[in-house]
């Protein structure tokens, strides 16, 4: 069951449609420093060292509440011993890859899920038409928020070198109860901007669909943010969380005290 906290739905919503990217030191400009993007139409860019963002917890305030706030519903989650593997899980399961046919923020307005992130996340984008979206990115940069690493993405030669991550992975919420939804929830959970985010291809590759207490992001710094998406998305859906994840969440989130 999806839940319907008050609280729920505005955090959600202010997560869907945030840039969470690394903060990069004074020497770049603007425009390659971490934007945080709330509610679409609030924003700020704050510049710190990188070495500083890999190290340590983000002291954003407005980040530090959201974790309160997750930290709270990380409290009334259902908590399972550990990940059931129910071997039956299958991506078509949940619907076309990067489907513009959901009803989430994004759904139905002419390009695909993949576009409409990579042009939240990216910076100094070119875009163009392609056969899935009128205003599609053919060329942007990146900051990776799980490395804090510059990424340059191109459209007709480097495509992959940046690639959309699933926060709580596709077949862990199979796993932990998706595979007992209905096929439209499934599609709009694998579309839900909240719970997406453009990362280099390698980390996204090593995550795999490992949970929390198998892979964390190798920046530090942006493990508090992870752990706010992952808990609001799977609280927000009604998925459980395995007890050894719950213990690294609850331990990311402690950003806020």
């Amino acid at each position: 069951m999806v839940m319907r906290s008050p609280t729920l739905r505005r955090l959600r919503m202010r997560i869907r449609w945030m840039r969470w990217t690394p903060r990069d030191s004074p020497s770049w400009s603007p425009r390659q420093w971490a934007v945080l993007v709330a509610a679409v139409v609030t924003a700020v860019v704050v510049a710190v060292g990188v070495d500083a963002f890999r190290a340590g917890p983000d002291t954003d305030p407005r980040i530090r509440a959201m974790a309160g706030q997750a930290a709270s519903s990380l409290a009334s989650i259902p908590i399972s011993a550990g990940r059931t593997d129910r071997q039956d899980y299958d991506r078509a399961a949940f619907g076309s890859a990067w489907s513009d046919a959901g009803s989430v923020p994004g759904g139905g307005n002419g390009c695909d899920t993949r576009n409409d992130v990579l042009a939240r996340d990216l910076h100094d984008i070119r875009a163009g038409p392609t056969p899935s979206c009128p205003r599609a990115v053919l060329a942007g940069e990146l900051r990776s928020p799980y490395t804090g690493d510059f990424v340059v993405f191109r459209r007709d030669r480097s495509a992959s070198a940046v690639q959309i991550d699933h926060i709580v992975p596709l077949s862990y919420a199979w796993d932990m109860g998706a595979w007992a939804w209905p096929p439209d929830r499934r599609l709009d959970f694998a579309n839900d901007p909240a719970n997406l985010v453009a990362v280099d291809g390698r980390s996204n590759q090593e995550k795999s669909d490992s949970e929390p207490a198998r892979w964390m992001p190798p920046a530090r710094g942006f493990w508090c943010q992870y752990a706010i998406q992952f808990v609001i998305v799977t609280a927000t859906y009604g998925l459980a969380i395995d007890e050894p994840s719950r213990r690294v969440l609850s331990e990311a989130l402690r950003c806020a005290d």
